[in-house]
């Protein structure tokens, strides 16, 4: 008994991303914290894609990441995930996976269509919720922003044959876990709310002269004046994330000395450009690209204002990492983010408008004595990466040694 309990269980998790490359997405960023914060007597392994170089397809290999040793298995070649190709990434790593087994004491999947090629296998599987599916095959707009609004039936379908095999369906949407749990009683038990994740050893907040001294030095990098205020984006140039919207909104708000950087890339960056070009704000946006963590939270620590126009979300990440650098939030109404804000950390905007998203900016950068660094810090507190991810280890252990105690015999 003494040498099974010795034994470290294994978590494979799985998703099309690598871990090494500069990607953009909430998901890459869950996953990547819970390696970085895995405890030793996991051994954590991971299913995703590989460059083509020194990444042989379709090999295990001994790799580090964020100072933790891991297992990495590229199952197919993907040059850059900040880009949709016409046929979706994650219907080709579902091909991919199909007739192959990667069988483990626990496995985690974070798209439910991977999950056809492991009905068969065995183990603790946990599936995590990012975004209101519901409401993300109803919102309006582009028909592209997910393949599956073409055909719902068919997902929905999906969905009822594979939610059975999962011991967790752990969501960061109220409004989602209280939905699922309505669409399966039978398995209502099995599906919980789980804190998103923000890393507070990346995301923190500067004093306020050292914000002020960083805000003034990009301001002097970017050509612009001293006494410019900014307002940061981060995220994928996606139909979700309407970053149309966004340039609009900016428009509306018509403050000479505001402005707008957009970290991220994706399928509208180049309307995202002409939209810019076409309305005369090339002085008052910045197009950044993707930018790694360490980038993004200095951006974080110096911007008035973090905001969101999505039409639909789970609980974004940039939120939280706003948040924790002390940085308020205007939003959408759509997804968690409403719930986690009050009055003095954000403003949630009632109608999807560049007016009203204009109205809200401007309360916010306007009057920043009424959303103190410290009440937005407080907001982002209980989503700290390493407890969060911790406790969800704690229970993993459990489970592993409530099952390894069952089999050995007396």
């Amino acid at each position: 008994m003494l040498s099974s309990l010795m034994q470290k269980p294994i978590l494979t998790i799985f998703y099309q991303f690598n871990p090494w490359d500069t990607t953009i997405g909430g998901i890459q960023t869950v996953i990547s914290l819970f390696i970085k914060y895995a405890p030793n007597d996991f051994e954590v392994r991971l299913v995703g894609t590989g460059n083509g170089c020194t990444q042989p397809r379709g090999t295990w290999q001994e790799a580090e990441f964020a100072g933790r040793e891991i297992r990495f298995l590229p199952l197919l070649t993907l040059q850059n995930d900040n880009v949709r190709s016409r046929i979706p990434t994650t219907l080709k790593y579902t091909a991919a996976l199909l007739g192959r087994c990667f069988a483990s004491d626990f496995m985690h999947f974070h798209r439910l269509e991977p999950t056809l090629a492991a009905l068969p296998w065995s183990g603790d599987k946990t599936l995590f919720i990012h975004n209101d599916i519901y409401k993300q095959m109803k919102s309006e707009g582009n028909q592209n922003a997910i393949l599956w609004r073409r055909f719902p039936a068919v997902y929905f379908a999906m969905e009822r044959l594979l939610a059975k095999q999962f011991s967790q369906i752990l969501s960061c949407n109220t409004e989602s876990v209280k939905l699922y749990q309505q669409r399966y009683p039978a398995l209502a038990d099995r599906v919980s709310y789980i804190r998103n994740i923000v890393d507070n050893e990346i995301f923190y907040p500067l004093a306020l002269e050292e914000r002020a001294m960083g805000r003034c030095q990009l301001a002097k990098r970017l050509g612009l004046k001293e006494e410019t205020n900014f307002v940061l984006f981060a995220g994928r140039l996606h139909p979700q994330k309407d970053p149309i919207l966004l340039v609009r909104s900016i428009a509306a708000l018509n403050e000479p000395n505001i402005h707008l950087l957009i970290a991220g890339a994706g399928e509208l960056e180049g309307e995202v450009c002409s939209e810019i070009a076409q309305i005369g704000l090339s002085k008052q946006v910045t197009m950044l690209g993707p930018v790694h963590q360490a980038q993004l939270a200095e951006l974080h620590q110096i911007c008035s204002a973090f905001v969101l126009t999505s039409a639909y979300e789970g609980l974004p990440l940039v939120a939280l990492e706003a948040l924790a650098c002390g940085t308020p939030v205007v939003t959408t109404r759509c997804g968690e983010t409403p719930n986690l804000l009050s009055d003095r950390t954000g403003v949630v905007c009632e109608e999807r408008a560049p007016v009203a998203i204009a109205d809200a900016l401007r309360k916010v950068l306007l009057h920043p004595e009424n959303y103190p660094m410290q009440a937005c810090v407080q907001t982002a507190q209980p989503y700290s990466a390493c407890t969060v991810v911790s406790d969800v280890y704690k229970d993993m252990r459990h489970r592993w040694e409530q099952r390894t105690l069952s089999v050995v015999p007396s």
